[in-house]
């Protein structure tokens, strides 16, 4: 015999159905359209005045999530949007002698998950918890399916991604940490704001995929009778804002790319694009520290993270190391004399470090798979890899001493790019050379508007782009995109 729990969650549908038909049947409305809380639970409990019992009024509303039945009385615990904390769901008291004989029977045949408000007054139980001694109460929804069993919870991932909003109530962690991503992407607003940064929106909808290499999603507009694609990127458009005069722009927003997922990738994604006028690279590595290092200190408390798969701890408040990629890759091959070789001799280098590399990729392209599987894994402290090969972005500018080079940095922090940055490319003409020189798959589309854009003049700035997902995973210690995107994409199948 099985010893897994049994599924009784049909029984219980029927169950709870069967309730409701009695409930409307007697005249009572299981849901209700408002009720006026005045505390979320911890606001609840520090309302509370010690020694001071049944003096303070709060009206509350949450999911039940808790019962107890003394017989003439019952304690019980609601689920709200603070309850997530140490203290966890608020309790209530509710007497018989206090709600009246009727409304106690009503009471007592709640479930598991129904919602309901309370009216009351506080006090301290003989074990210390704050608790509301409940005068009113009323039912505001009933749920007509249980929630997951107590003991086994909601373990199983894919069920974890499909049903969030059950998993935001049983899993404390998961829930605690998608919270912490709210709170991440709004210090990130405020950081700059207060540097005089003006937040825009750019269109979602564009008819060049510009900005980036990658594929886009496509559609088609039928009033106007053109095809379209979800942005891949928010730069074009920022930029034209830096033409316009706005010249410390940011915009935090959806990107979609047509591609792969893994645990760092989910075609849909969130990025912050951030571009300063008068600006360069070096100008983005002080904004970029400065960012990362308040959100440490006042989002998290510590400038210090633990990175699990290293078992490192990760310093942001240390010097942030500064290397250039050529250097990292001669480390990596063990050969100073790397960037002379034939095309051949560095698949050949490659492949002798456990590399797959495909015959038809450009030379650069062989050189970057080194980086991206053997380098990059391994820089867990910040770090700025900078002056990246002139072929990985036509948007940046060229290195004034070394032209085969770009004035840019990837930011680098526990084995992943976080923050690629550049000193944007604003030559109109050498930016139309530059994409017309694009090789392997590097490629971007040409967007011939934001050329002529750039033809009006363009002040030199830096720009920088950081990925808020791969952000969150960062911060927050998770192991997958997925654990801090509250509905990651997931195949279709039936509904539960």
């Amino acid at each position: 015999m099985s010893d897994q729990p049994l599924d009784i969650s049909h029984d219980q549908h029927a169950v709870r159905l069967s309730k409701l038909a009695e409930m409307r049947a007697a005249g009572i409305d299981p849901f209700r359209a408002e009720f006026q809380a005045t505390h979320f639970s911890d606001a609840a409990r520090r309302a509370y005045v010690d020694g001071q019992d049944y003096t303070v009024k709060v009206a509350v509303a949450g999911r039940l999530v808790v019962i107890r039945d003394m017989g003439k009385s019952q304690f019980v615990k609601i689920f709200d949007q603070q309850s997530g904390g140490a203290e966890g769901p608020l309790q209530l008291y509710i007497k018989k002698d206090l709600v009246g004989d009727d409304s106690y029977a009503a009471f007592k045949k709640l479930d598991l998950g129904d919602i309901l408000g309370a009216e009351g007054t506080l006090f301290k139980t003989k074990t210390g918890e704050i608790t509301v001694r409940v005068d009113r109460y009323v039912l505001l929804a009933k749920a007509l399916r249980p929630l997951p069993e107590k003991w086994h919870g909601l373990s199983d991932p894919e069920q974890v991604y499909r049903q969030r909003y059950l998993d935001l109530i049983v899993n404390p962690e998961s829930r605690s940490r998608l919270l912490l991503r709210s709170r991440i992407v709004s210090h990130v607003r405020r950081f700059l704001e207060d540097r005089q940064f003006v937040e825009v929106e750019t269109p979602v909808l564009q008819s060049v995929a510009g900005g980036a290499a990658a594929r886009p999603f496509k559609t088609h507009h039928n009033a106007l009778g053109m095809d379209f694609v979800l942005r891949i990127s928010l730069e074009l458009y920022l930029k034209r804002l830096l033409v316009g005069g706005i010249d410390r722009v940011f915009e935090i927003g959806r990107n979609f790319r047509n591609e792969g997922i893994s645990r760092r990738h989910n075609p849909e994604f969130t990025m912050l694009e951030v571009y300063q006028a008068y600006s360069d690279y070096r100008g983005m590595m002080v904004l970029v520290r400065e960012l990362l290092l308040s959100l440490c200190q006042t989002v998290l408390g510590t400038t210090r993270i633990r990175h699990a798969a290293s078992g490192q701890d990760i310093e942001f408040a240390g010097e942030w190391r500064e290397v250039p990629y050529r250097d990292l890759i001669r480390e990596a091959t063990g050969d100073a004399d790397w960037f002379k070789r034939s095309k051949a001799e560095k698949i050949a280098g490659a492949e002798a470090l456990g590399l797959k590399v495909d015959p038809s990729w450009e030379d650069f392209e062989v050189t970057n798979e080194i980086f991206s599987k053997r380098i990059e894994p391994g820089l867990i402290q910040p770090t700025f890899v900078t002056h990246l090969p002139r072929e990985l972005c036509p948007l940046a500018k060229l290195n004034r001493e070394d032209p085969t080079v770009l004035d840019v940095f990837e930011l680098t922090i526990g084995g992943m790019e976080i923050a690629p940055a550049y000193s944007e490319q604003n030559d109109p003409l050498e930016q139309r050379r530059m994409f017309e020189a694009q090789a392997g798959g590097e490629q971007q589309n040409v967007d011939q508007d934001f050329l002529f854009a750039l033809e009006h003049g363009m002040p030199p700035a830096g720009g920088m782009g950081i990925g808020i997902d791969r952000l969150c995973i960062l911060l927050t210690g998770a192991e997958s995109i997925r654990d801090v995107i509250l509905f990651p994409q997931l195949r279709t199948t039936p509904a539960p």
